[in-house]
């Protein structure tokens, strides 16, 4: 094939969802339907952290910026594929494709280790209850996220540049319906050994290290509530965990859910639609999961909905 530097490439071409006429305007309707109430949901569950005085915890602290992330996510990725099943070219620029990868790693990156900070401030919770006002003050609470942010611009900012030292050639075909870091790499004629070192690498310490660090915390959990002598307490504090449990365990297992379809089968279509999957159905289910059980959020929620008519 003949090789093209990137300053010569101009274009990616994504995946096509569909050519048939009718289904275009029955997954635009889709797509634009899962974005707003993606957008609408989460946007929700921040005003009400904000509004009700009782969620200003740590736990709702997160949990708000938990549901920013998603909203990130979800723009980073969507309103493209929305323009793409309206255009007749699935074309999608380098610099729009290099700029999707930054934006799409880093909000990736910093929902897990939001995560691990949220298993984390269960953990102290419930294992540690006498200090946790003391542990989870306000000021570590601002420090884990500007931390878990950092770090995640850092981990996209890598990857975007080690993107552009690459040469690609002729075949510019990306089989997903979104820029991804991993499938470009494939796309290139210069040598990619560093770029694929540098993934496995990351993604291990990036993802690896917040699982463990979430299951670790999950493990003494559960054994400080089985020791609890009460069975309402037990209750009480396994609801506490139980929708962030939830939102673990749809991240990651959609994420796992990608790797295994990605290892077990050669259809790139099937590949790409367990992508969505992870990157466009996890932000839209988190906020019924924390609406839908937990107590508190749904009476922040019902006290703000019934605030909306006095503003119009």
């Amino acid at each position: 094939m003949e090789p093209r530097n990137h300053t010569d490439v101009s274009e990616f071409h994504l995946m096509r969802l569909t050519e048939d006429p009718e289904l275009k305007i029955t997954f635009f309707k889709l797509f634009l339907s899962m974005y707003l109430v993606t957008v609408l949901g989460n946007l929700l569950i921040i005003l009400a952290v904000i509004s009700d005085s009782h969620l200003h915890t740590p736990m709702y602290y997160f949990l708000s910026h938990l549901s920013f992330t998603d909203i990130c996510l979800s723009t980073t990725m969507i309103p493209k594929i929305l323009v793409n099943i309206q255009a007749q070219s699935q074309s999608i620029t380098f610099t729009g494709c290099i700029t999707q990868i930054c934006f799409a790693l880093t909000f990736v990156c910093w929902e897990s280790f939001l995560l691990l900070v949220m298993a984390y401030d269960r953990y102290v919770a419930i294992c540690h209850p006498m200090r946790y006002t003391v542990i989870m003050n306000p000021h570590l609470c601002v420090q884990l996220i500007l931390l878990s942010l950092f770090v995640s611009i850092a981990d996209a900012l890598l990857h975007s540049l080690m993107v552009l030292r690459l040469s690609f050639c002729t075949d510019l075909e990306i089989p997903l319906f979104f820029c991804e870091v991993v499938q470009v790499i494939k796309l290139a004629c210069s040598d990619t050994l560093i770029n694929n070192i540098l993934i496995y690498f990351v993604a291990s310490l990036f993802a690896g290290v917040p699982l463990f660090g979430i299951i670790f915390s999950y493990i003494q959990i559960v054994s400080s509530i089985l020791k609890m002598p009460s069975s309402g307490r037990k209750y009480k504090a396994f609801s506490t965990c139980g929708s962030h449990l939830s939102v673990v365990t749809l991240f990651y297992g959609t994420a796992f859910g990608v790797y295994i379809s990605s290892a077990v089968t050669n259809s790139s279509r099937k590949t790409a639609v367990a992508s969505l999957m992870y990157t466009v159905v996890t932000p839209l289910m988190n906020p019924f999961i924390y609406s839908l059980r937990n107590r508190d959020m749904k009476g922040a929620l019902r006290k703000l909905i019934g605030r909306i008519p006095s503003f119009l």
